[in-house]
């Protein structure tokens, strides 16, 4: 089967569960619960599977390694998209209600973005071959960045396209629903809401100058790059409300997410004198993952179990 038949489907697919998903059950605004958020992140992860599966059987083991890996990393590097996601919320004071909205646009608008973006790199990397050496330098130093300035606040505040927005655009002291625009007389005013989506959409912007070249790294083969990127960004929406209320209990997951990227820039920058295998690739990234992971559930039980002993040798 080829590419541009599978593209055609992929597309179909993605747009019909979309249609579903605001169309048929977030038709109304509400607060999504954990066990429609569980489901949700439940049947994008199988979605993505099944995916995988068909890459596999179609186009072999190797193609079928890059995709998970590429999967694996992309999903990874988007809990950091959670961490901002609550932030922005916070700062504007956005119902949960309608938090479902704003992140349904925003990935869309993510989508968009990351395709351009993917099909410029991909030109990019033909036509200029040092193109993934300055890729490599810049996974490197994201994952120095991470490691150990990641403790700096984002403002949202201070974002430049906000400001450039509230020029535009005069904005409603309040929000009015899940609308983004309102009529005041025959004046249009954004809701507070068009702001958030507008901060939410240009913080995914610098988050994929570390997550695309991230998958650049693992496969150069922009149809495996891109169904990769989409199926996790995909999933993210419904992720964020698994895990809004406990992403500050993973303590050791930037450590293990940083020490990523920078496997995966130097994989990068030494690629034409030694191609490491997709499927070690896939192993290093896995146990770094899951070990930090792990870590930071741990750490959260230990603190839990020696809080009591500590109020007992108090007293």
């Amino acid at each position: 089967m080829s590419k541009i038949v599978i593209l055609l489907f992929f597309h179909i697919f993605i747009f019909a569960m979309l249609v579903i998903d605001l169309g048929f059950f977030n038709k109304k605004a509400h607060k999504p619960s954990l066990k429609e958020s569980v489901i949700w992140s439940i049947v994008w992860i199988t979605c993505s599977l099944l995916f995988n599966a068909g890459v596999f059987y179609f186009q072999g083991n190797v193609k079928g390694m890059e995709f998970l890996t590429g999967y694996i990393v992309e999903k990874a590097l988007s809990v950091d998209n959670i961490f901002v996601f609550v932030m922005v919320f916070s700062y504007f004071s956005v119902p949960m209600e309608y938090q479902h909205k704003v992140l349904f646009w925003g990935i869309i608008g993510a989508l968009i973005m990351r395709a351009s973006f993917i099909l410029i790199g991909t030109v990019l990397i033909k036509q200029f071959h040092f193109i993934l050496y300055i890729f490599g330098v810049l996974l490197v130093y994201g994952g120095y960045k991470m490691m150990f300035h990641d403790d700096e606040q984002i403002d949202p505040g201070k974002n430049p396209f906000l400001k450039l927005c509230r020029k535009i655009f005069p904005v409603a002291p309040n929000y009015t629903g899940s609308k983004f625009f309102i009529r005041d007389g025959v004046k249009l005013l954004a809701t507070p809401l068009l702001p958030v989506l507008v901060v939410i959409e240009t913080t995914d912007l610098l988050f994929a100058i570390d997550s695309i070249p991230a998958v650049f790294a693992i496969t150069q083969d922009a149809f495996i790059v891109y169904t990769s990127n989409i199926f996790a960004i995909l999933g993210l929406r419904s992720l964020y409300f698994v895990l809004a209320g406990i992403i500050d209990k993973f303590v050791y997951l930037k450590y293990g997410l940083s020490i990523v990227l920078a496997f995966i820039g130097v994989k990068m920058l030494i690629i034409d004198i030694y191609k490491i295998p997709t499927s070690f690739s896939l192993m290093i990234v896995s146990i770094l993952i899951a070990g930090s992971t792990v870590l930071s559930l741990f750490a959260k039980e230990e603190k839990l179990a020696v809080s009591p002993a500590t109020v007992r040798s108090e007293k």
